[in-house]
């Protein structure tokens, strides 16, 4: 029993807390993790200070708030993946709750600052975006749940967590954010997969969804003229998309320089939601696939190691947190070359703004405790194991 539990790692009792992170983290995760904070700061030089001139402020005063911003978010993540994957839950259960509650409430005390859709709180010095927030908590308790519910005498967890699923679409639908909503469908059905779901329940899942994208084209005229700006034949001269899209053309293999770059000066949201376009328009193709492949780099040591992990939850919240965070990639790049309606979803870690940069670190930070290395063995020596002495 003793080999099955610890498997043949050897635990070093006694051990400092930062060492033992340090032997044990996936570092060349958290080296790619650092390489796309470092990517944003230098983009933010050549993204915010036309922001900041139209605002009155100091040319380089958005990228002193990234940094700070960056700063935390590095903190949270780093503090975060040294807690057990134990804690890690439990924090996540207690968050989700107070997330959901956030989100809840932001029709009554929430703003929308001219933008059409209530989605922050004020705190005067900032604003507050808890969907943010509530991505990887969600993702927690949905792995919770279903990881339960696969105990002999469980609870129904998978039809509690999609009665959970349901209930935060529906809050995310009436801000509206359909882009939140649409990661959140995503994140249930990536661990309802994974955990051996149903094809069928998914299907169902997949119908609904479109179902509801119908509804809210013929109900939101913000959302309609998304879609409706997507199908068009032709792109209109004077939207983000085709700021964006003339960027990145202009931008070629090696893009025009540092500073070069003239989309920020026409691109509301350069620094954010169009960031990509700003990096294929200055330093080009090359940093554009830099960029792909620190995403890609991530889900694929991510994976390689929950493919090893014999714990039915973090398996499932592993998975379901880097599915998260490069589907949230994808999507902003997709963006900006029109494979995919304007969604308003900015780039982990490389994008300007507080909330993201910060919610990200926690789920990185999550996805870091659960990939770390244990004293458990594989699961196919579990397996194998188990086998022999049936």
């Amino acid at each position: 029993m003793t080999e099955i539990a610890h498997g043949t790692v050897i635990v070093q009792s006694g051990e400092a807390v930062l060492p033992r992170w340090w032997r044990t983290v996936d570092r060349v995760t958290l080296g790619c993790i650092l390489a796309l904070f470092a990517i944003g700061i230098l983009l933010g030089f050549a993204s915010s200070p036309p922001l900041a001139e139209r605002n009155g402020h100091d040319p380089f005063h958005y990228v002193i708030r990234q940094a700070a911003f960056g700063g935390m978010a590095l903190s949270v993540m780093v503090f975060v993946s040294m807690l057990s994957p134990t804690t890690v839950r439990r924090m996540g259960v207690l968050g989700f709750f107070a997330a959901v509650a956030a989100v809840a409430l932001l029709p009554v005390f929430g703003t929308d600052y001219g933008q059409g859709a209530v989605r922050w709180y004020s705190l005067g010095f900032a604003s507050l975006q808890p969907s943010e927030f509530l991505k990887p908590v969600f993702v927690v308790f949905t792995a919770w749940m279903v990881a339960a519910s696969q105990e002999i005498g469980g609870p129904p967890g998978k039809s509690v967590s999609l009665f959970v699923a349901v209930m935060i679409v529906g809050f995310l639908a009436m801000q509206p954010d359909f882009g939140q909503a649409a990661l959140i469908v995503f994140a249930w059905s990536v661990i309802y997969f994974v955990a051996g779901a149903p094809m069928m329940i998914l299907f169902v899942v997949l119908g609904l969804v479109g179902l509801g994208g119908v509804v809210a084209y013929n109900n939101s005229e913000h959302f309609a003229r998304r879609i409706d700006g997507f199908l068009s034949a032709e792109i209109d001269p004077n939207t983000q998309l085709a700021y964006a899209t003339d960027a990145i053309r202009e931008g070629g293999l090696f893009g025009a320089g540092l500073g070069e770059g003239s989309v920020k000066w026409t691109l509301p949201d350069a620094h954010t939601d169009f960031i990509i376009a700003v990096a294929a328009e200055e330093y080009g193709l090359v940093l554009v696939l830099i960029i792909i492949a620190l995403y890609a780099g991530i889900a694929m040591r991510s994976f390689f190691r929950l493919m090893r992990e014999r714990d039915p939850f973090i398996r499932l919240a592993g998975t379901g947190l880097v599915s998260l965070l490069t589907l949230q990639a994808f999507i902003n790049m997709a963006v900006a070359v029109r494979l995919l309606p304007a969604k308003g979803m900015t780039l982990p870690f490389v994008s300007y703004g507080g909330s993201s940069l910060i919610a990200t670190g926690i789920a990185v930070g999550m996805l870091l405790c659960f990939t770390r290395t244990r004293p458990q063995g594989d699961i196919g020596d579990f397996l194998l194991n188990r086998h022999g002495r049936t």
